[in-house]
């Protein structure tokens, strides 16, 4: 299918969008914090600059988009234009991923993390059920952990 948009319309859409501060991020944000739960955000001196970081529990939480960090769901789909440009970028995208989360288990951190579809979606768990189970791995010391819908 054709785009819709024309490249410049397509181009400033495309920079609209958000890498940091974003809808899911801020679900899981406000249901930790609810939970007495303090962290520091985007902490740039760690491997892939986590989205939350628990220095007290020693764990990070990444919160990724399906379809940027190329997650295996319902959510994801290759986009039809400009093939090589988005095969070439989200598998950065994932080399990056797997090279942070490698560089942060060498360096004692615990990694989480959140997928967009277990926040949204049809096959999305429970949320509360979610945020429990990501509270419960956060004052644990399991290694890591991945919320993800079904």
């Amino acid at each position: 299918m054709a785009d819709v948009h024309d490249p410049a319309t397509r181009s400033r859409n495309m920079a609209a969008i958000k890498g940091s501060h974003t809808k899911p991020e801020m679900q899981v944000r406000a249901a930790l914090h609810a939970a007495g739960l303090r962290y520091r955000l985007h902490v740039r001196d760690l491997p892939g600059k986590p989205d939350l970081v628990f220095p007290r529990w020693r764990a990070v939480v990444f919160v990724n988009g399906c379809f940027w960090h190329h997650h295996d769901c319902h959510l994801f789909r290759w986009p039809s234009t400009r093939e090589d440009f988005w095969r070439t970028k989200i598998g950065r995208n994932v080399e990056n991923d797997e090279r942070a989360t490698r560089a942060l288990l060498d360096a004692c951190w615990r990694v989480g993390t959140v997928w967009e579809c277990a926040l949204k979606g049809r096959t999305r768990p429970d949320f509360p059920e979610a945020m429990q189970r990501l509270i419960a791995w956060i004052r644990s010391d399991e290694k890591v952990i991945t919320v993800r819908g079904g």
